[in-house]
């Protein structure tokens, strides 16, 4: 009895679709009711052809794009190379003008010779070195006096120099002195020029060769003021060096500081200049020592026996006594 029920209901039931679909039984599989709302589906392949074709595109446009740049610049007249190190772009490059460099507070002319104004064979010259308080000043006024020298100080003449009126260096040696510089060699030496240069246009003892002597006292005190002069200026005939221990020139200093009234005989002062001398003015005597061009005397005895050495050791050097005042 429930069967027949069921097989009735089955064939007389049933369901109610939009119009796009047939009435349909309930009880029709799945299948079936695929085929009859759209036909059977066929499964579709994955197609890759379509992402090929896009990536090559895009790889094609980002090429382009880079070379169309690099060509750009290239050809762009702001653009300047990197390499310029060869060819015809180092010519033009070596060409151009160069910036002006920044001016000098103050320049100092020096010009250039390729020989030396006066010539040792005519002009004596013979630098005077020693320590403080060795005696230079004593023994170069005895020469003066028997061989006929002329004394020249590149101290002195630096002093009479600043306080000359109109000097073209005045000024700038009083700035040097007052910072407690070295004054250029250029005027240092310039200044000695023109002392010699002076020195030979008035009359004077003449030794028996015609030529004329000179004394340079306290110079160099460097060896660019050395090599500076005699190549510019005059060869140098010897230096004559005072060899002074630093304790006999510290008594003797101190001695004379308590007539003298120079400030800078003291004990802290005499050690310095000490040090002054021994950095700066013996690598001269060493250099020129080198050469044997150096008449050392040993400064530690008493004046008249060291002039005695003097004589002596010029005498060997070919310099006659020409007459005494």
């Amino acid at each position: 009895m429930p069967s027949r029920n069921l097989n009735t209901l089955s064939k007389a039931s049933t369901l109610r679709f939009p119009t796009t679909f047939r009435t349909i039984p309930t009880l029709l599989p799945l299948t079936q009711l695929r085929t009859v709302a759209g036909g059977p589906q066929k499964s579709q392949p994955f197609k890759i052809w379509p992402f090929l074709f896009i990536l090559a595109l895009g790889s094609g446009s980002y090429i382009y794009m880079v070379k169309s740049r690099v060509g750009a610049e290239n050809h762009s007249p702001r653009t300047r190379p990197r390499n310029t190190t060869s060819g015809p772009k180092l010519e033009q490059a070596a060409n151009m003008p160069s910036l002006p460099s920044p001016p000098h507070r103050e320049r100092l002319s020096s010009p250039s010779k390729s020989t030396p104004t006066f010539s040792p064979d005519s002009v004596h010259v013979v630098y005077v070195l020693g320590g403080p308080g060795a005696g230079k000043g004593t023994q170069c006024a005895n020469l003066v006096r028997d061989y006929g020298f002329k004394h020249l100080s590149a101290g002195d003449l630096l002093r009479a120099e600043q306080d000359r009126p109109g000097s073209e260096f005045g000024g700038m040696i009083k700035e040097y002195i007052a910072d407690g510089k070295i004054v250029p060699m250029e005027v240092t030496v310039q200044l000695l020029e023109n002392a010699i240069r002076a020195k030979l246009d008035e009359e004077g003892n003449k030794d028996k060769d015609g030529g004329s002597r000179f004394l340079i006292d306290g110079f160099p005190r460097k060896m660019d003021q050395a090599l500076h002069f005699e190549s510019s200026v005059c060869p140098s005939q010897f230096t004559l060096f005072f060899d002074l221990p630093q304790e006999e020139m510290q008594k003797r200093l101190l001695h004379r500081g308590e007539t003298s009234g120079r400030s800078d005989d003291n004990e802290e002062s005499i050690k310095k200049r000490f040090k002054t001398f021994i950095e700066t003015s013996m690598p001269v005597v060493e250099y020129f020592e080198k050469e044997g061009k150096v008449v050392k005397v040993e400064a530690s005895k008493g004046q008249e026996e060291v002039y005695e050495i003097v004589r002596k050791k010029f005498g060997e050097r070919g310099f006659e006594m020409v007459g005494k005042s």
